[in-house]
């Protein structure tokens, strides 16, 4: 009888805390930020998505629409439920874009949270830029920009709790987390670390993308790109690692979150990545997750029956990120939405 009364109370339990974590419906709606000092070259416009929570339950539809990707169900331009709620501002990998981690964005959104994503120009799937590609310390400051204008726009200032701010980033949107966590770019210690170990995927593309190669693009690459009002941080299977300061890392102070792929189906090497940035980080306040099925592609979204195919088709070995897409990639973004919500509301 008291096991039975034991299961009982177990599971109102678990019913009572999946009911508060899924209390709201995702709105969804399109961010844009104009360049508020542009370049003579040319502006540098911010454009993304920003989903958030909302009371109302229709119309429902998709996020977008795609034959390879499954969308997320919202409800487009709502009217969003009172706030103040954290904010969690993501960053996509390398030629990647704000829709990317769109899964993420939803199921954040129906927890409490306002999430804003934007296609970093230079390194997204429509912007490939060779001299915007060049400009990789402007990725942190997009972030930042995000946040200025999310705290400075009166529609949205009165909607996300300034004291909790956080950010995701997978791939190369994870060296923009380290960036703006406080890791400092140290192009010397890049160029040793390239000097024995050329084939590693790091040095073909920031050797390729020609980062930091003249004296002023390396002290823009060099410099404090931090922001203090990011609370803390979660890092998806990051590349870049090597390209840190030491010093630096073992200075950031800020609770982080870092999974690493050992499917290493991407190229990076995870063992100078992921394992690495933990080993440099002080401890105490980082958690590191490694589940042993996980690639580096399944922070993307969900495919849909056919996707692995089509891709195969129209574009052949870019089938590799729908690899495993459907059902287990499902069941691993659960495990990443509750361990990414955890961390931060603990944070």
């Amino acid at each position: 009888m008291k096991r039975i009364a034991f299961l009982l109370a177990a599971i109102f339990t678990a019913f009572t805390a999946s009911a508060q974590a899924q209390s709201y419906q995702a709105a969804m709606s399109v961010l844009e930020i104009a360049d508020p000092d542009p370049d003579p070259a040319g502006a540098r416009d911010l454009e993304g998505f920003l989903w958030y929570p909302t009371d109302a339950a229709e119309p429902l539809t998709y996020d977008f629409d795609s034959k390879v990707w499954a969308g997320t169900r919202v409800v487009k331009d709502a009217d969003p439920a009172k706030g103040p709620f954290p904010l969690v501002v993501l960053s996509h990998g390398m030629f990647g874009n704000a829709y990317n981690q769109a899964w993420l964005a939803g199921a954040l959104a129906r927890r409490g949270y306002v999430v804003a994503a934007i296609s970093h120009p230079g390194t997204s799937t429509w912007s490939r830029d060779p001299d915007l590609t060049r400009q990789l310390w402007e990725r942190p400051k997009d972030i930042s920009r995000v946040i200025d204008h999310i705290l400075t726009s009166p529609d949205l200032a009165l909607l996300v709790d300034p004291d909790r701010i956080f950010m995701a980033g997978h791939s190369l949107g994870g060296f923009t987390a380290v960036a703006l966590a406080g890791g400092r770019y140290d192009a010397a210690r890049l160029k040793r670390f390239c000097g024995t170990t050329p084939d590693e995927l790091v040095c073909g593309i920031l050797g390729g993308w020609k980062i930091a190669q003249t004296d002023q693009d390396r002290t823009q690459m060099e410099a404090d790109l931090s922001d203090p009002r990011i609370r803390a941080f979660a890092v998806f299977d990051l590349g870049g690692t090597q390209s840190f300061s030491d010093a630096s890392l073992a200075r950031i102070d800020r609770p982080m979150l870092i999974f690493g792929a050992p499917i290493m189906n991407s190229g990076l090497t995870l063992d100078i990545e992921s394992r690495a940035l933990i080993a440099s980080l002080p401890s105490g306040k980082t958690r590191y997750i490694e589940p042993e099925t996980l690639s580096h592609f399944d922070f993307l979204g969900i495919c849909k029956p056919g996707g692995f195919e089509l891709l195969a088709k129209e574009e052949p070995g870019d089938e590799i990120i729908c690899e495993n897409g459907g059902a287990p990639r499902a069941a691993k973004h659960e495990m990443i939405i509750d361990a990414v919500t955890g961390f931060f509301s603990k944070s």
